[in-house]
């Protein structure tokens, strides 16, 4: 059952008590310029005004929705607190050792990481862990073939908002290395995750699932305590809401899709896909609140943050984070055959977004700075066209019994393989790095 509002307030509240280092200073009850309450017009929804218009009637979610949108984490923030005492190294290393080991098993573990560790062990009564593993098999399949040369495109689209872009920007992001390794990062958590047994308690999933909590958590402390932030206009950086793009795209599409259809309910195998992707959602902070069921759940979940998020694409944070993103060397370009695959992969990338994210509009596309030429859609086409057969190929693979696993093994291994070459993830970030908000 989701939190009634009024005990959800409370807890957000909570955060200036529990966590005074870090929320101390945070006005809970100022209502954010990034926040809306029924102003279509400058909305992300702004194109789809039926939609919104039929959000507005529901006046839970859109409570719920604008609620989280000045929540952070409650388990992992107050760890993050620790920087001035213990320093963020220290921090990074005993999360490790509680993920590898158990926080049993670590010398001086501080109250707030146990708190921490505790929670993400604490696997909810929905998980079932055998549909998370079928849900990890199906989707082994897309991000071998499409993840490669998809996870650029998809990057750009988590940029295309100053008003949620802005911590990344204040992270010192706006470089080709820094935004390599920032996309590096996040293809290697969600690869991870895919791989057997990964999301399981002393799994690898599991590990950069807390990983990356702790660097969110590490910015909101940085930016709000060194003064880099700015509450009446952003509210919070990187509340729970703006976690949903990037945790819950996979589900947006697959519930998008069957709704086109004319479907109000999921196959087994899109079902199992949405729970790897609950559960994965979960281990990374998200409240069940946020993590809807079904098609019609999702899809209304999804659109209704977009309805409370001011619109606003500003040159110098989006634009900035776009060409940094863009610019990053994602393949090695050294060979002949790599500068063929790093130009095939870069327009890629630029189609993928514009078909996912610009309603397949090049105009729209431009707009936010992604040109889209002649010669980039033959690129994207050739690519696409090789990745529909090999997609093709081991569907059919895995429905034939005496190949099946064969495939599967294959697909590990590709998984295994890409994750190799993307280096080894570390999921910290440098405050001696970060800029002043404008």
């Amino acid at each position: 059952m989701p939190i009634p509002i009024a005990e959800l307030r409370q807890k957000i509240e909570a955060q200036k008590i529990d966590n005074p280092a870090m929320y101390g200073t945070v006005d809970f009850a100022f209502h954010p310029e990034r926040l809306l309450d029924g102003d279509v017009a400058n909305s992300e929804l702004r194109a789809y005004p039926d939609v919104a218009a039929k959000l507005l009637q529901n006046r839970e979610l859109m409570d719920r929705m604008a609620a989280y949108t000045m929540m952070g984490d409650a388990v992992a923030d107050p760890y993050a607190a620790l920087i001035p005492e213990l320093g963020f190294q220290r921090l990074v290393a005993m999360l490790v050792e509680a993920c590898d080991k158990g926080v049993d098993k670590v010398e001086g573990a501080p109250a707030e990481l146990v708190t921490f560790i505790r929670s993400m062990e604490a696997t909810p009564s929905w998980v079932d862990m055998k549909l998370v593993e079928e849900g990890a098999r199906l989707q082994r399949v897309a991000f071998a073939n499409f993840a490669p040369w998809a996870i650029r495109g998809a990057f750009i689209a988590t940029f295309m908002n100053k008003y949620a872009a802005l911590p990344m920007a204040l992270t010192g992001t706006l470089s080709n290395k820094t935004a390599a390794r920032r996309i590096k990062e996040t293809a290697t958590f969600f690869g991870t995750s895919v791989l057997p047994g990964a999301l399981t308690r002393f799994g690898p999933g599991f590990k950069a699932a807390a990983m990356v909590r702790l660097m969110h958590s590490m910015v909101r402390f940085n930016v709000l305590s060194r003064g880099r932030w700015d509450q009446k206009v952003y509210g919070i950086p990187i509340p729970q809401v703006d976690q949903m793009p990037a945790g819950l795209i996979s589900d947006f599409l697959i519930s998008s899709k069957v709704l086109k259809e004319g479907r109000e309910d999921f196959t087994p195998e899109e079902r199992a896909q949405i729970e790897l992707s609950r559960y994965r959602c979960f281990l990374l902070g998200l409240p069940e609140d946020l993590l809807a069921q079904t098609p019609r759940g999702i899809v209304d979940a999804w659109n209704a943050r977009a309805l409370t998020l001011r619109t606003g694409f500003d040159e110098e944070t989006c634009g900035g984070l776009l060409r940094a993103t863009m610019e990053a060397d994602l393949v090695d370009a050294t060979t002949p055959a790599g500068k063929v695959r790093d130009r095939l992969e870069r327009s890629f990338a630029k189609v993928y977004f514009m078909q996912n994210f610009c309603d397949g509009s090049e105009q729209t596309a431009a707009s936010f700075g992604v040109k889209i030429r002649p010669i980039d859609r033959m690129r994207a086409a050739a690519v696409g066209l090789t990745l529909m057969g090999q997609v093709q190929a081991y569907g059919v693979a895995a429905k034939t019994p005496v190949v099946r696993h064969l495939a599967d093994r294959r697909l590990v291994g590709k998984v295994r393989r890409y994750l190799g070459g993307l280096g080894h993830a570390e999921f910290t970030t440098d405050a001696a790095k970060y800029k002043p908000a404008a």
